[in-house]
């Protein structure tokens, strides 16, 4: 029986790769975009049918709480979430700006956080769940 998945960063990497393999296995994908791109697009276009495609930022949490409240309205059921959105920061400590720690900190961390939260009601009122989160690169920074 096939799965609802709601995975957060499907524009590339991780979150792309695994959306394709899944929606080509049959299961069902929320997948969560920051920005529209050509790669989701031509997914998109194969896979319709089991492919729902929700604009959302991290960093905006009452957005997200919707994004999350509305894909479950929308599927009856979400199976798994799949905290993936996620970017590194690389320089020297004394370069970057607050506003760059700032917006790393608020998508890889309180973002994720954030869609936990806004998820955990849902789950656990459908009867269950997963909750998986892929640790992001963090960045680097000299």
């Amino acid at each position: 029986m096939p799965k609802t998945w709601f995975i957060t960063g499907v524009s590339s990497g991780l979150g792309f790769e695994m959306t394709q393999q899944l929606v080509a296995q049959g299961q069902k994908v929320v997948a969560t975009i920051r920005r529209p791109g050509a790669l989701i697009t031509q997914l998109e276009q194969e896979y319709r049918e089991r492919l729902d495609i929700v604009p959302l930022d991290l960093v905006e949490p009452q957005s997200l709480a919707s994004a999350v409240k509305d894909a479950f309205q929308r599927h009856d059921r979400i199976d798994v979430i799949v905290s993936n959105a996620g970017y590194g920061l690389f320089g020297a400590a004394e370069e970057l700006t607050n506003e760059e720690i700032d917006r790393h900190i608020a998508t890889n961390l309180a973002g994720s956080i954030h869609l936990i939260r806004a998820a955990l009601p849902l789950l656990r009122r459908q009867g269950g769940g997963r909750i998986v989160q892929v640790s992001s690169e963090g960045g680097q920074i000299a």
